[in-house]
């Protein structure tokens, strides 16, 4: 079964006799070697609605060969006036390292990797804290806050 991140997060998922857990989670095996993810920073961390954030991650290969990497931008709005999904993939890059080598990825969150539609089927941009998380895989990454103002 598929892993699947944009639902509701509700008290129970999957089927009754079965771990919870998917036996890989999405962004599982996509390298033959190990990076290690430092210096994730959201700047500015404070927006307006229309507002836009550079966020930025230092992505090293800490294994013995060279290899590509897909760095995953996930998003989670903390308070919403609708049930938003546990995490939604927003972005991703690929980059190539060499054993050894450090490179910076940056992502830029426009308000439209922020929106979602309202009870009315308008697409909005609310007020409020969101989880930023950066990583290889939907269980591995490392998280920042981002706080969206009224202006």
């Amino acid at each position: 079964m598929p892993s699947y991140y944009n639902r509701k997060p509700t008290a129970r998922r999957g089927y009754l006799f079965t771990s919870k857990e998917p036996l890989f989670p999405f962004g599982f095996g996509l390298s033959y070697t190990t990076f290690a993810y430092s210096n994730l920073s959201v700047s500015p961390a404070r927006i307006g609605t229309a507002g836009q954030t550079r966020v930025s991650v230092t992505v090293t290969n800490t294994g013995k060969r060279a290899g590509d990497e897909i760095v995953q931008l996930y998003i989670h709005d903390l308070v919403s006036s609708v049930t938003r999904p546990v995490m939604e993939l927003k972005d991703f890059k690929r980059i190539f390292l060499a054993q050894g080598e450090s490179k910076t990825v940056e992502f830029v969150i426009t308000p439209d990797k922020l929106s979602f539609l309202d009870l009315n089927m308008n697409r909005i941009v609310e007020p409020g804290w969101f989880d930023i998380m950066v990583g290889t895989s939907s269980v591995k990454y490392q998280t920042a806050k981002l706080e969206v103002v009224a202006r």
